[in-house]
């Protein structure tokens, strides 16, 4: 499929997120990945004039778990849909007392504590070191912080986020080991997709949604699936609402945006000219594309 006009605004929808309100003229649409299949197709529509690109990470009806969600496919496929800004939405669970079930955490740190994850799209061939210090886009989050604000939506502006393997949810032992490193929340999906958004040049920005305290918490029931469930339906109400109330004003930033996100691969590239796969350069074509040159190289 040929890529759509620039400058959409992609949403990753997380649990209980599998699509969204407001779209005109949207359609579900299948695009091929040069990293094999996303974890669905993509609804592609309109909001209010402004063009948005909307992907359930898990697939709809929540089919695929943590580990096999093929992150690069899906990053890749939002670009190839004309996506240069995101806003990731993920359920977690808190490991901090003024993060509570209902809340959002609009974080920008990130601890990856995953294993068993494809996390880059370079390779032998074509080696690419991106910064990963500030993973979040602040011109993002900022334009997500306010229409939190505007619509009295609970929520923190930062916070570290740790991301494990899953699927299993934490031993209280781990709880209490990723609070002692003062990490905020814990979820099983924001990694390796802020590093591949990063890769690809995407202003990558999360809403974490709180839906329970981890297991760390005595006076609170340990974490299960259908105590998430029930905070979920609140969450994604507010999800909804929220993604309704920064679209205007995503939408009428122009790029590039000043956290350096739509130039990632600026000095990161590590092979010379001269030493590239032409193969992986062909299928790095549109991750790479705007540090490859018309030529591909």
């Amino acid at each position: 499929m040929r890529k759509q006009s620039k400058n959409a605004i992609g949403i990753i929808g997380g649990t209980g997120l599998y699509e969204t309100d407001g779209f005109e003229s949207a359609q579900w649409v299948k695009i091929e990945s040069a990293f094999g299949e996303p974890s669905d197709e993509l609804l592609i529509g309109d909001f209010e004039g402004h063009r948005l690109v909307f992907l359930p990470r898990h697939g709809r009806g929540h089919r695929i778990p943590p580990t096999e969600i093929n992150y690069r496919a899906n990053i890749e496929a939002l670009k190839r849909a004309g996506v240069d800004r995101v806003v990731s939405f993920t359920a977690v669970g808190s490991l901090k007392e003024e993060h509570k079930p209902g809340d959002f955490v609009l974080v920008d740190q990130f601890i990856d504590r995953t294993f068993a994850r494809e996390k880059t799209f370079f390779g032998t061939g074509f080696v690419a070191h991106v910064s990963m210090a500030d993973p979040i886009c602040s011109t993002t989050q900022g334009a997500v912080a306010e229409a939190a604000s505007d619509l009295g939506i609970s929520h923190a502006v930062g916070g570290t986020y740790l991301t494990m393997e899953g699927p299993q949810f934490s031993s209280r032992a781990e709880s209490e080991l990723y609070r002692s490193w003062g990490c905020d929340v814990i979820g099983m999906t924001n990694m390796p997709e802020a590093k591949l958004a990063r890769e690809a040049e995407l202003a990558y920005a999360t809403v974490a949604m709180v839906t329970d305290y981890d297991c760390w918490h005595n006076d609170h029931d340990n974490v299960s699936t259908a105590s998430i469930l029930e905070v979920l339906k609140t969450n994604t109400v507010h999800a909804k609402e929220l993604i309704k109330a920064f679209v205007p004003k995503l939408a009428a930033l122009e790029v590039p945006f000043d956290s350096g996100a739509h130039t990632a691969l600026e000095h990161a590239v590590a092979t010379s000219p001269e030493h590239r796969d032409p193969e992986l350069v062909a299928k790095l074509s549109v991750i790479a594309g705007r540090v490859l040159g018309d030529a591909g190289w």
